[in-house]
């Protein structure tokens, strides 16, 4: 197995609300990870993202931005540029830019590809 690299720009773009976007980066596809993936997401001023439950623990790294994280009981835990973020498997949670610039982060999770996921 070789070392191998993926341009952010040459990843297909899924579509999130207000112009924002996720994009797999490093998965089993595009490299053939057997147990972890990694990807970057975009997050338009305004925007906020549906509540969501992943099977697996996530990791994220703010590159740019401030905004919340939004649980389920309603409760806000707030981020910004260089922060580590973890969230639990099983954890209900939204992702709001409530600021007037883009939000930008890393994503990775213990799962080959984007893991099992559900609304919250």
């Amino acid at each position: 197995m070789s070392i191998k690299i993926v341009k952010l720009s040459e990843t297909e773009a899924i579509p999130l609300p207000n112009d924002s976007w996720s994009k797999k980066v490093l998965t089993a596809e595009t490299v053939g990870a057997g147990k972890m993936c990694m990807g970057v997401s975009k997050f338009s001023p305004g925007v906020a993202t549906d509540m969501l439950v992943h099977e697996e623990e996530e990791l994220a790294y703010v590159l740019k931005g401030k905004g919340i994280l939004r649980l389920q009981d309603g409760s806000d835990v707030t981020y910004e540029a260089g922060d580590g973020i973890y969230i639990p498997a099983g954890v209900a949670h939204s992702v709001v830019n409530e600021g007037d610039e883009d939000v930008e982060m890393v994503f990775g999770f213990s799962w080959p590809d984007y893991p099992p996921t559900r609304k919250g």
